[in-house]
């Protein structure tokens, strides 16, 4: 919960800003962000019902993580992402895909193409619009029966008995960020997101599939890893340096350079509304 809501507070600041965010550690994003497991992709299909030449938009689609998966299903495309960094490698992982076009803009910034679409996008990117206008652009943008796509990977968690072990590194350098989010905490936090897309009378239907993912990392990689979650993003650098230096001793000590991270991956899919 913390995390959105340090994302609200980047509604207000200038479109510069939100467009550079992510774009030093976009290679980062790229080689270490989870994907999204054939079960969530085609069961996102299934229950949007969407045709073999759907037309698809994505806001936020970074290097592609979730882009490539609909890519190889032949649905046509068009991609929208405001890192220039980050927009570069999804044109590289997609170019084997001439049906995907991916443009360098904010979703605030690319203009409407009312009814168009199919199915409207957002693969753990939904957080970042700004839900005063941006439901109802999505829905604009939609065909009759269209579907708002929702993909979620939370933030992933060490083995609780290792976040234990973290506590005081944490303490010592970023107390604020001494939390963990169990199972259940980030199922709750998915629905949540889910049903602001429906309280917002856009959208009507929902319905979810989460499960649950572990993935092995190195040390190296797991700490870029955090450097490219938003709280990470936002500390000052010798901040973050002590603490990724603490906690890359305590895993290199107590776990033989190598950790286990757990998290909830999900999908949601909402009709647009028609009264």
């Amino acid at each position: 919960m913390k995390e959105l809501k340090l994302l609200q507070n980047l509604y207000s600041q200038d479109l510069e800003t939100r467009k550079n965010w992510y774009s030093h550690v976009a290679e980062a994003y790229n080689r270490l962000r989870p994907g999204y497991s054939p079960e969530i992709i085609d069961g996102a299909v299934k229950i949007a019902q969407l045709p073999p030449k759907a037309t698809i938009l994505e806001l936020g689609c970074g290097p592609g993580n979730a882009t490539l998966a609909f890519a190889k299903l032949g649905f046509s495309m068009k991609c929208l992402e405001p890192s220039l960094a980050a927009c570069n490698l999804a044109k590289q992982n997609c170019k084997m895909y001439p049906l995907v076009e991916i443009q360098p803009t904010t979703f605030e910034e690319w203009e409407l193409e009312p009814e168009k679409f199919d199915a409207v996008l957002a693969a753990t990117s939904f957080h970042w619009i700004n839900p005063e206008f941006g439901n109802f652009k999505i829905s604009q943008a939609l065909r009759n029966n269209g579907c708002l796509i929702l993909l979620w990977n939370m933030t992933p968690q060490p083995e609780y008995e290792v976040y234990l072990s973290f506590q005081e590194v944490y303490q010592k350098y970023a107390p604020f960020l001494d939390r963990y989010e169990d199972i259940q905490t980030q199922k709750d936090i998915v629905q949540s997101l889910g049903q602001k897309a429906i309280d917002s009378g856009k959208f009507q239907d929902l319905v979810s599939q989460q499960i649950v993912c572990k993935v092995n990392y190195s040390v190296d990689d797991f700490l870029l890893l955090l450097s490219t979650y938003t709280p990470y993003l936002k500390l000052e650098i010798k901040t973050r340096n002590n603490l990724f230096a603490g906690l890359r001793e305590k895993i290199e000590n107590n776990y033989g350079g190598n950790i286990q991270i757990t998290y909830v991956s999900a999908f949601q899919v909402a009709r647009k509304y028609e009264a």
